[in-house]
């Protein structure tokens, strides 16, 4: 059963609801963030709080409450909704304005809370490994906004998923206006190739997932060599291995990318490697 706290009260999913007037809803304006539950507890809260904090203050945004009672709520809410196993979606919007661009019509910023959970593919794509496309929609320019922002604004992205739909993939690869590799719909993307994890750095215009950090922690302390730096298709091609990281998709190994099989089976040694130290991680 879902959850939802807006402003300081508590709904359902059928009671939770939000002005047609939001500017949120209406242009994008808002950030957000996604956090797993593990076991009960909130996985890596304060750093997905401090990205959320994070992007509203890039965006000339101030939160309607702050950090420390946010963490308050999040902790309450997993009690409240009985949460072992969960997704949560924190979503800090300019508010209830009128139908204008101009955000002096917001009086406040408008706060929001999902505990919910998530499945993005069948768990059998965890064992078996993505088949992915490269995408004709490209990451949107970052002198445009910083990919380090979570913005409410994902539809390059969802433009990207929707091709990948259509031509009935689990998931795309979307590229820069350069043409290296940049993420997924919404995960950072790994290879792997003679022993050694790279992926793209943050300045190059991909988001720095939470999780995407945490592999690269997990990496280190596996003595699995790991670098940052740009790849291309030809690099994914002739990987070892390639998988997918984030939030929601947590770890998950891709087995072909436009028609092309990535090494020699769905999961190999380092990324299963680092699918278990990451389930150890979360539950331990």
């Amino acid at each position: 059963m879902s959850l939802i706290w807006i402003d300081g009260q508590w709904h359902d999913r059928d009671t939770a609801t939000i002005s047609v007037f939001d500017h949120g809803l209406l242009y994008g304006d808002g950030v957000f963030e996604g956090m797993r539950v593990y076991a009960g507890r909130a996985f890596r809260r304060e750093e997905h709080l401090d990205r959320l904090y994070d992007s509203a203050q890039a965006i000339w945004l101030t939160p309607p409450i702050g950090k420390d009672e946010m963490a308050r709520v999040t902790e309450e809410g997993i009690k409240r909704a009985g949460i072992t196993e969960g997704y949560l979606r924190h979503v800090v919007t300019r508010g209830v304005g009128d139908l204008g661009l101009d955000p002096r019509s917001c009086a406040r910023p408008t706060a929001i809370i999902i505990f919910d959970t998530i499945k993005i593919w069948p768990p059998e794509r965890y064992t078996k490994g993505l088949v992915m496309m490269s995408a004709a929609t490209p990451m949107p320019d970052r002198e445009t906004l910083s990919p380090r922002v979570k913005s409410l604004n994902y539809l390059p992205h969802i433009m990207a998923k929707l091709e990948g739909i259509h031509a009935q993939m689990d998931e795309v690869l979307m590229l820069d206006r350069g043409g290296y590799v940049a993420e997924a719909s919404g995960m950072n993307v790994f290879i792997v190739r003679r022993g050694v994890v790279t992926t793209p750095p943050a300045w190059t215009g991909v988001l720095r997932g939470v999780t995407r950090d945490i592999v690269l922690e997990l990496a280190a302390d596996a003595g699995i060599p790991a670098r940052e730096e740009p790849i291309n298709r030809y690099d994914v091609y002739t990987a070892d291995e390639a998988f997918l990281t984030g939030t929601a998709a947590e770890i998950a190994p891709i087995r072909s990318l436009d028609g092309r099989q990535i090494g020699a089976g769905p999961i190999g040694p380092v990324t299963r490697t680092l699918m278990d130290r990451f389930k150890a991680l979360t539950r331990g």
